[in-house]
């Protein structure tokens, strides 16, 4: 297997097991050199901290930009997560078509909300911004309120494969090549992802834990991503992705002190595993 460099674009959220301080050591666990562009530096993640800092760095991108393309640095695959901005993911956009391979994967996780809703920092600017990043994409990996943002299909929380698959068609209809839709659930106590691509819908069911936590689409896209570069197939890695997931939700659930994201340190070894 070929050697491949993968570069993230996300935010570093110091203390709280997401964004970057998941993806580097997961994507780097999978056999895979890890370029990293952070998108702005927090002290802790928003979701239960009180007081944060947050120093934004989209002024740093251009010359990041620059510097690679001067450097000729490419990469096998780009996978963003978290974006501050509409101005930062102007910036990707051009990032990922100047520092690109051309056989590179660019994989978009478009984190803007859950529940129904967008997160506070952002409106109706920045989901038309996402929608033209994800149009760019090979693939990407929204929960059900994030792909009915990006379609304006209405968001649902009871629901059918028929509003599932109308949400994938109206993805893929828009520009992305291949959807992994997460946190797809038809009946109780049960949840899965939809992979959408040529081929069709499928579908990859597994237990819902009643317990949920911060960063946990993270470790997903940052696993499925890992897995997906040593060779898997979309669906094997989405598969492998959610199990890993799972996990890290289980090696958790004791520790009620450890209420602020998932200890995906200690299945490193099973995702491991997992690829060989």
């Amino acid at each position: 297997m070929q050697y491949k460099r993968v570069l993230t674009i996300q935010d570093i959220s110091c203390v709280g097991q997401c964004s970057m301080t998941v993806a580097l050591p997961i994507i780097s666990a999978c056999g895979l050199e890890t370029a990293v562009l952070p998108s702005a530096v927090l002290s802790t993640h928003t979701g239960g901290f009180n007081g944060f800092t947050c120093h934004d760095l989209t002024e740093d991108f251009p010359a990041i930009g620059a510097h690679w393309e001067k450097e000729k640095i490419k990469f096998d695959a780009v996978y963003t997560g978290y974006l501050g901005s509409v101005k930062q993911v102007e910036y990707v956009l051009q990032i990922m078509q100047s520092a690109a391979k051309s056989s590179c994967k660019k994989i978009v996780d478009p984190a803007m909300g859950d529940n129904g809703k967008l997160y506070p920092a952002f409106n109706d600017d920045y989901v038309a911004a996402m929608r033209n990043l994800c149009a760019k994409a090979d693939i990407v990996i929204p929960n059900i309120t994030e792909a009915s943002f990006l379609t304006g299909v209405a968001y649902k929380t009871d629901y059918d494969e028929k509003y599932v698959k109308e949400l994938c068609d109206k993805l893929q209809v828009m520009g992305a090549k291949t959807v992994v839709l997460t946190g797809v659930s038809y009946k109780k106590g049960r949840t899965g992802v939809v992979v959408a691509d040529v081929a069709g819908l499928q579908y990859y069911e597994h237990e819902q834990l009643p317990q949920s936590y911060h960063g946990t689409g993270d470790v997903f896209a940052s696993a499925f991503t890992g897995a997906l570069l040593q060779g898997k197939t979309t669906m094997a890695a989405a598969q492998i992705a959610a199990n890993y997931t799972v996990q890290c939700i289980r090696n958790t659930v004791e520790d009620k002190e450890h209420w602020y994201g998932v200890k995906f340190e200690t299945c490193l070894r099973t995702l491991q595993k997992e690829l060989e």
